[in-house]
């Protein structure tokens, strides 16, 4: 399987333009973590430096306080930085895990964590956020809370997102980075990336090596 050097510069630059991901101009990243790692022929990109996980404390879809650290510790775990008005790459996103993981056998599916952190929090509410979850998946785990909070997690994983805005339409745009990063239950680290092309077949194949913690 033939492996390309990735440099830092390009996967930071896919992930600026990957802020157009729910429609607008293109969003300045900010201080987004630099990302370095090998781009394979598959849909993964293998992070050089993984990504140690967030301290990051939200509301899940319950009104209850969820810690990321806490409740993912030592699980396959899949996060997704998206929101719920978004009209194509976060359903479509999610519906790929989704499909994908039913594909796994039981005893997998209860062992992967999918957790979507909305972007959008004053319109993405328990309810609402846990009632647009449900069509997808009622395992996945959503969280919502303070923007600034989500905004830091996201950018210490390499995503860059920005706070949404009203369009002249009168639409509200949250623009985001449209990243899947995959945590190993062996070290509790981001160790892969997926991209916004990235789909159901690409998940299906992978889901069980990231089950157990190995490269695609």
């Amino acid at each position: 399987m033939r492996t390309t050097r990735v440099t830092v510069a390009a996967l930071a630059a896919a992930a600026a333009l990957a802020l157009t991901a729910c429609g607008g101009e293109p969003a300045k990243p900010g201080a987004v973590t630099q990302i370095t790692g090998q781009s394979k022929a598959g849909s993964a990109t293998v992070l050089d430096r993984p990504f140690d996980k967030p301290e990051l404390v939200l509301t899940d879809t319950t009104g209850k306080p969820w810690n990321l650290r806490e409740q993912t510790k030592g699980k396959p775990t899949l996060i997704y930085f998206g929101y719920t008005n978004c009209p194509d790459v976060c359903p479509l996103t999610m519906s790929n895990i989704a499909v994908a993981k039913k594909a796994l056998p039981k005893a997998d599916q209860d062992k992967l964590q999918v957790v979507f952190v909305t972007t959008d929090p004053e319109r993405d509410t328990p309810d609402s956020l846990g009632s647009w979850l449900r069509s997808q998946d009622p395992s996945f785990t959503g969280l919502t809370g303070d923007f600034a909070t989500i905004q830091a997690a996201a950018r210490k994983l390499g995503i860059g997102i920005e706070a949404p805005k009203k369009e002249a339409d009168g639409s509200v745009v949250s623009m985001h980075g449209a990243q899947v990063i995959a945590f190993s239950p062996k070290s509790d680290e981001g160790y892969l990336l997926y991209g916004e092309g990235t789909t159901v077949d690409d998940y299906t194949k992978d889901l069980p090596k990231i089950i157990k913690g190995e490269n695609p």
